[in-house]
């Protein structure tokens, strides 16, 4: 059976047809619809599908059975919403909601209409995991004991001319939210779910609203101790693990949107049990970027969820909804200068949201002297 998507949204929206047409056998797209008429055409071509620039019409289609919002990150809950009340599965790039209350109600949403919500977490699609799981699996990995994440991109002028990007109202969030939580989101499958939380957030790089530096701490369910850290401000773009658990230490590559697809490095602590190891990670060899990779790996577990075949790969809205969870309660964290514990009390005054009101903005961007004139 072949899944009918619509993609709402030419950006990042390119990348996720590049995994459709990557599954062929598994997906149609019929419809790209993006405000630019000429970008939404040229998708469309590529696809065979047909090109509009209206939102309501993809809803209002009867053959469209998944919605794939790939919009600036304002419009992800409420395009998503309209399109779980039009009967549609929804595809939902990241964040999938701007608070915590935001994402509660998606899922609400979604148990009303009867259909599901696939978050987008493409980085855990690749080799290296798969080798990891195997190893997890056989017993050779043991207990998270501690990791460190680098998140170090390079964002400048350029990147924020996109009128939304580093704005409270558009982009939700800062690189908290719009870089390292496809990392928080590794990590919360490698050592299991985020328990505490100790955050500072600074906007050092460029003069914008939102966050582009960070220093985390984090405690997971297992005990482990973690450290994330973040910047937009580096010489070049780097996404880096390294996960270190009672028997194996684990390297990740620098590869900074697919870390999961360049080799990983796997070391045994007790030397005599590296070749165990190496006979594992050996079953999946890095030859090259095949359809279990990326988007394509994450569409097909899509597919496969669907289809009532889910792996122990599936992203779940309620990876989504921890996600937003988590990213809420880094933001409280650095606010109140105090240890966060999750899950949050959702009367917490941060689970309706992080945005602060545009004097408050005003007010911390002149502090750090990045008001504009």
């Amino acid at each position: 059976m072949r899944h009918r998507v619509a993609v709402l949204g030419g950006g990042i929206g390119a990348r996720h047809l590049d995994g459709y047409l990557a599954l062929g056998d598994r997906y149609a797209v019929t419809r790209v619809c993006d405000r630019d008429a000429g970008l939404a055409r040229e998708l469309a071509a590529r696809a065979g599908a047909a090109a509009c620039e209206n939102v309501a019409a993809v809803l209002a289609d009867p053959s469209v059975e998944i919605v794939d919002v790939c919009l600036p990150p304002d419009l992800h809950l409420p395009v998503a919403r309209d399109a779980l009340a039009a009967g549609k599965h929804v595809i939902c790039e990241k964040p999938i909601a701007d608070s915590v209350a935001g994402a509660d109600r998606l899922a609400e949403a979604a148990r009303a209409a009867g259909r599901q919500v696939f978050p987008v977490f493409q980085y855990r699609y690749g080799r290296a995991f798969d080798a990891l799981a195997a190893l997890a699996r056989a017993g050779l990995l043991g207990a998270p004991r501690a990791g460190s994440l680098e998140t170090h991109w390079n964002r400048d002028a350029a990147y924020y001319a996109v009128p939304w990007r580093g704005t409270w109202a558009g982009e939700i969030g800062g690189a908290v939210v719009s870089h390292a939580i496809h990392i928080h989101d590794l990590i919360a499958r490698a050592f299991g779910p985020v328990t505490e939380v100790s955050a500072m957030l600074a906007t050092s790089i460029n003069p914008v609203e939102t966050e582009d530096c960070a220093a985390l701490s984090l405690r997971t369910a297992a005990g482990a101790l973690v450290t994330s850290s973040i910047t937009l401000g580096a010489a070049d773009d780097t996404s880096r693990l390294r996960l270190i658990y009672e028997h194996t230490t684990v390297e990740s590559g620098r590869e900074p949107y697919a870390p999961a697809q360049a080799p990983w490095t796997f070391t045994a602590r007790d030397p005599a049990r590296q070749a165990e190891i190496d006979a594992i990670v050996s079953r999946h060899p890095d030859t090259g970027r095949d359809a279990a990779q990326g988007f394509a790996g994450y569409l097909a577990a899509v597919a496969d969820a669907l289809d009532g075949r889910p792996d122990h790969r599936a992203v779940t809205l309620a990876d989504g909804q921890a996600s937003i969870e988590l990213a809420a309660a880094i933001y409280h964290s650095d606010r109140t200068g105090r240890r966060v514990r999750l899950p949050l009390d959702r009367g917490l005054p941060i689970c309706r949201g992080w945005q602060p009101r545009q004097a408050e903005v005003r007010t911390r961007r002149a502090g750090r002297g990045l008001a504009r004139t």
